[in-house]
Parts: structure tokens; sequence; C-alpha cells
């Protein structure tokens, strides 16, 4: 009690005062890292992942271990992330359209800290580029946008270490965006350091997003003979094939030809060979450990320059991945390695100790988080309708948990969907909406009626999802339409039709 009363007062004199952001950023990253080892962590990996710079992080920040997106896809993840408002209310559930034009024209997170007089840089992979994001947003930044060239994208290979020589002459994409941050810093270190003007400094690195190009050293963690195969390489009994990710995107590099593949990739059940199964596996964990060295040199740059204890550190990748987990690769599916992904904050002077928690936490909490944080004016709850509403939250600001990490008083599930038919604006669609409890996953594939309607029509059902984790923590067997579990599926069912208002402690439906 002593303990959390300090930290309290400390919090109150202390971290109210403008402190800077070193926002952190990894594309399809899953929670294979050193410090999510155990009943948390994915699919076991053989021998341990080499994540050091994030586990030393993690040994000093606020640990998310069962931490959920909105969307397992790039875009409707960010943009949930960036905004702090849900799928339902954004209208974002694919890539392409921007939130701006669909969703309102909401205050972001970066764009916000620049309302408060913060310089706001963004570099790399932070909103989903492109028509997503109107070109990552211009108006959430003080400075023009950097991006670090791709010079190994087009050699359409999906497997590709690259040597010390060849990096040295073509740097790869990451290694760019590493040096871009680091001069950053020490061009805004200054006037950080003076008091004169914060920052918020956005790094989005691209892996372990295919293509899989890396510096080869990074092979030598992970030797192909110690590596498995996934334990469940097999699709879900009794799964309805609408929950099913088609993935034969992944046959159509050079370095996939010469196996000849048969015409069913990417369908039900459908498992790669095994040399190739584990050749991916390991690009993507060599790839993880690649991010981990870049991430590290970025946080020791921070620490030389006399900003660490000034400086907020953030750290997420933006949805899950699947390595052959019910015979499913990349993400696009409700399973629970797809939905859940890696989050940490370290507050200075709040979690320099560490502290883990086993809370269900969304991807939509880390706005109000950081807001609260650095001493900004909190955010208020969203209304039900708020596409006029410029700057509120639809997600909970995690605070109270670095004090008390097993809070009784904390939401009850977490909410994700994904867009299987249709992209819920033009016309009619097929989307799952998803609930993880404490011991349940449940997920009911659902007819929605489009823009601008945007109505679930839950009586229209394509599919149904119930995993008891409890006894299968994989989601291996769905257990929907087992008569012991008639009275979990209405309550569940109930529970996921009231949706995120609903699972809140003071239940404001």
């Amino acid at each position: 009690m002593m303990k959390i009363l300090v930290l309290q007062l400390f919090f109150l004199g202390t971290v109210y005062s403008k402190k800077n952001i070193l926002f952190l950023v990894s594309d399809d990253m899953r929670p294979n890292i050193g410090a999510y080892n155990g009943p948390d962590a994915p699919s076991p990996v053989h021998p341990p992942m080499h994540t050091p710079n994030l586990d030393a992080l993690a040994a000093r920040s606020l640990l998310l271990k069962r931490a959920y997106v909105s969307v397992a896809l790039c875009s409707p993840s960010r943009t949930a992330l960036l905004t702090s408002r849900r799928p339902e209310t954004t209208h974002i559930w694919c890539i392409g359209p921007y939130f701006r034009q669909y969703g309102g024209n909401v205050t972001t997170l970066p764009e916000y800290f620049k309302q408060n007089g913060y310089r706001t840089i963004g570099m790399g992979k932070i909103f989903h580029p492109g028509s997503s994001s109107g070109g990552d947003d211009p108006v959430s930044w003080t400075d023009p946008y950097t991006e670090a060239i791709d010079d190994y994208i087009n050699n359409n290979i999906l497997i590709e270490p690259v040597s010390e020589e060849r990096a040295k002459a073509r740097p790869l994409q990451d290694q760019l965006l590493a040096e871009y941050a680091i001069q950053a810093l020490k061009e805004v270190a200054p006037k950080a350091r003076s008091g004169e003007q914060p920052f918020f400094l956005a790094v989005g690195f691209r892996k372990p997003h295919i293509t899989w190009n890396f510096p080869a050293r990074f092979l030598d963690y992970y030797p192909l003979e110690s590596l498995r195969l996934p334990p469940n390489y097999y699709a879900p009994v009794g799964m309805p094939k609408i929950a099913w990710h088609d993935f034969i995107n992944l046959t159509i590099f050079k370095d996939m030809e010469p196996y000849h593949l048969s015409s069913n990739v990417g369908g039900v059940n459908y498992t790669f060979p095994k040399t190739i199964t584990l050749q991916m596996r390991q690009a993507y964990y060599s790839c993880i450990s690649y991010i981990d060295y870049e991430l590290g040199r970025v946080i020791d740059e921070l620490d030389n320059l006399g900003l660490t204890n000034d400086t907020i550190i953030s750290f997420w990748g933006d949805h899950g991945w699947q390595l052959g987990e019910h015979a499913e690769w990349q993400k696009m599916t409700n399973f629970e390695d797809a939905v859940r992904a890696p989050m940490m904050v370290h507050v200075p002077g709040v979690t320099d100790h560490g502290v883990v928690t086993e809370k269900l936490t969304e991807f939509v909490d880390l706005y109000p988080t950081l807001v609260e944080a650095a001493g900004l004016p909190k955010l208020q709850q969203c209304p039900p309708d708020s596409q006029n509403v410029s700057l509120c939250t639809e997600g909970t600001s995690m605070m109270p948990l670095m004090t008390n990490p097993t809070l009784d008083s904390w939401k009850t599930a977490t909410f994700s969907q994904y867009a299987r038919i249709g992209n819920g604006i033009d016309g009619d669609s097929v989307i799952g909406f998803s609930m993880r409890t404490e011991m349940y996953r449940y997920t009911e594939w659902i007819n929605f009626k489009g823009m601008p309607i945007y109505e679930p029509m839950w009586e229209q059902l394509q599919g149904v999802e119930l995993y008891d984790h409890t006894k299968d923590p994989e989601e291996n067997w769905n257990r929907a339409d087992d008569p012991a579990y008639k009275d979990v599926r209405v309550e569940l069912s109930r529970s996921l039709q009231l949706g995120w208002r609903g699972a809140l402690p003071d239940k404001s439906v």
C-alpha cells in the first residue's frame, strides 16, 4: 500500500510535466519476445527468442501481457490506435479508405500532442501509408514526413538474408530508419533538455512484415535444425469456413517457385512442406531480432543524449501473425495469434522497476494512457455517436495498472473485428465480431449493412466460434455447437452485442 501511495505522489508531483514521447512501432510483430515467455506467449520457439533490447525495455515498463488489436490488419488497427476509436466509429475495416473521410475529422494522437506544443515528427510506417491516411496524415505532424527507401522490395524474394557487405552497399530499410531516428533525436535534444519544446517522435519499423530481408547474422540465433513445426498445424475442429484466411499470396515470390506448390495453397488445412514451414518461421524470428537490434540503437541514443529520464517510451506491434498455427499464415483472422500483439509503456519514475499485468487491454487504450502520462488534459469518453466530436476516446487509460496491475475495477472483455466479405463501406459485408474474456474467445460472423447505415445484422449469422481458453488455449476446438456450452454461448452472445461499453466497470451502455 505504501509503495502505491509513494508512486501516486511521485506521479502527481513529477510525471505531470511535459515529458517527451518516443513512439516505437513494429509491423506484423506478434509477441514472440523474451519478455512474453510463459502461458501468454505464442507457440513455443526453439531456441528462445533473442530480443535483449525489447526485454530490457519491458523490464522498466508496464508490460501488457494480453493486449488486443481492433482488427488484425495494418490500416484499421493503426487507425484505431491512433484515433482511440474502434472500427464501428472510424468505419475502417480494410486498407484504402481514409478515416477522415469516413469516420469524421478526429484529432489523432500525434495531432493532440502537436496542439499542446510538441514538435511531432513521424517516420517509417505509423499510419498505414497512401490513401489510407491521405499520405501519412500531414495534419498530425509539425515536420515533413520521413520515409526510408526499401532497396530490396522489387527483388520479389520472400526470404532474403543479406550479408554485411551487401548491406553496407545497399542499406536495409529499417537500418536507414534507425539512422533517421537517431539524427532526429540529436536535432530535438537541445530544446527538449532545456524545456523549450518537448517532442513526440514516432518511428515505425517495417519488419517483420513480408518480404523478409534482414541481416544474415540474425539467422545464427535460430538454427534450422533447432526449430519445430507449430504444435497445432491444422484448422480448429468445427471451425466455420468464413473464419478462414486464404494465404495464397505467399506463393507469388521467386524463391517459392522451385517448390511447385499445389493449387490448393491457402485452403483450409493446407500445410506447406516441412522445409518451407521451418524456413519461414526462421526468417520471421530473425526479423524480430533484427528489429530488436535497431530499436536498441534508437533507445541507446536517447540515453546518450541525456533524455531518458524525461521521455516516455511506448512500443507496440500493429497486430499478431500466424506462423502455421491452425495451418494459417499471416494475419486477417480473429484467432488469438492474429489479434494479440506486444505493447509496453515506460513512464520514468513510475514503471522503472517493471510492472507486468495480465489484465485484458486494447490498443485503443494507448492514446489516453500517453496523454495522461504526459500530463496533458485527459480525454473524455466518446458518446455513442462521435462523428462530429473531434477529441474523445473509446479506450481506457492504463495508468491505474502501473500502480495496481491486478486492479479489480477494469474492463472484462476486449473486442476485435474482421471484414471477411466486403469492406464494411461499399454495400453489404460479412464481418466477424470477436470478444475475448478471461475464459473464452467468442466470435459471430454476421451480415453487415454498409454505408450509410453501418448496421450489424446480429440475427443473420454466417458462423459462430467459441473457444474455451481454460481447456484449449490454442483454440483448437470450436465449442459453439457443444450442448455443454449452450448457456455460455447465450451469455457471450449477449455480451458481444452489448459491445465494449458493456464490458466497462461502470457498465456505461
